[in-house]
C-alpha cells in the first residue's frame, strides 16, 4: 500500500463519520490516481448526516438551480422568517412570508406542498432508512417540487447512503471535468463510463470532487 494511503487510514476517523467511510477512501485510492491525489490533500472529509429529514428537504429545494452562496442567503433570510423550520411553521408563513426569504414563486409553492406531505404523513421518513436507494427517490419524487437531484442530495446528506452518483449535479460535472479532462466540459455519459471504476463509493467519490472545487462544504 502506497505510504499516503497508509499513513491517513492509520488516523481514527472522526465523529459523524459513516462508518463505509475508512473502506470508501483505502479503496478508491488504490483504484484512481486522480482521487487518491484529492484525498490526501482534503484528509478525513464527510457529509455530516442530518437527522431532521424535512429541514434536509427544505435546504435541498432552497438550494434547486442556485449557486452555494445564493442558497446560504436565502436560508438564512429563512431562518429569520421561520426560526423552527417545521411543517407547521413553514405552513404557517406562508406565501408571502416564504417570498420574502428570496425564494421564488415556484420554490414557495414546493416548500408549502412538502410541508402538507409531512403535515399529513403522506410520506412517513421514519420508513427510508431500511428502503433501497432507488425506493426512496421514488417516493420522494411524488412531492411536487422534488426531482431526482433534491431526492439525491437527501441520499447523501440526510440518509448517507454510500452509492449516489448525482448525474444532474453541476458541481459534480465541473468536479469531473476539471479533474480528469483539463477543465473541460464532460458529458454525463463520460461521467458515468469514469464512475463505473468508484463504485460502489460513488458517494465518496462525488464528495471529495465537490470539496476540490469549494473546500467549505454545503449543507442540507
Amino acid at each position: 500500500m502506497a505510504a499516503g494511503v497508509s499513513t491517513l487510514h492509520r488516523a481514527a476517523l472522526p465523529a459523524g463519520a459513516p462508518s463505509y467511510w475508512k473502506q470508501a477512501t483505502r479503496e478508491l485510492m488504490r483504484r484512481d490516481r486522480i482521487l487518491k491525489g484529492l484525498i490526501e490533500t482534503l484528509g478525513y472529509s464527510f457529509p455530516v448526516a442530518k437527522d431532521n429529514p424535512f429541514v434536509t428537504l427544505v435546504r435541498a429545494i432552497v438550494g434547486q438551480q442556485i449557486s452555494v452562496k445564493a442558497a446560504e442567503s436565502v436560508w438564512r433570510r429563512l431562518g429569520e422568517i421561520c426560526p423552527s423550520c417545521t411543517p407547521s411553521h413553514i405552513a404557517r408563513a406562508g406565501e408571502s412570508g416564504l417570498s420574502r426569504a428570496g425564494l421564488s414563486r415556484r420554490k414557495v409553492e414546493y416548500l408549502l406542498n412538502l410541508a402538507q406531505h409531512f403535515r399529513k404523513r403522506t410520506v412517513q421518513p421514519e420508513r427510508w432508512t431500511e428502503m433501497p436507494d432507488e425506493a426512496v427517490v421514488a417516493e420522494l419524487q411524488q412531492i411536487r417540487g422534488v426531482g431526482r437531484w433534491t431526492a439525491e442530495m437527501f441520499l447523501i446528506f440526510s440518509l448517507q447512503r454510500p452509492n449516489v452518483l448525482p448525474m444532474d449535479d453541476i458541481g459534480l460535472l465541473r468536479g469531473i471535468g476539471t479533474a480528469y479532462f483539463s477543465e473541460k466540459s464532460v458529458s454525463r455519459s463520460s461521467a458515468r463510463e469514469l464512475a463505473e471504476n468508484w463504485k460502489p463509493w460513488c458517494t465518496v467519490a462525488t464528495w471529495y470532487l465537490w470539496r476540490s472545487l469549494d473546500p467549505i462544504p454545503v449543507e442540507y
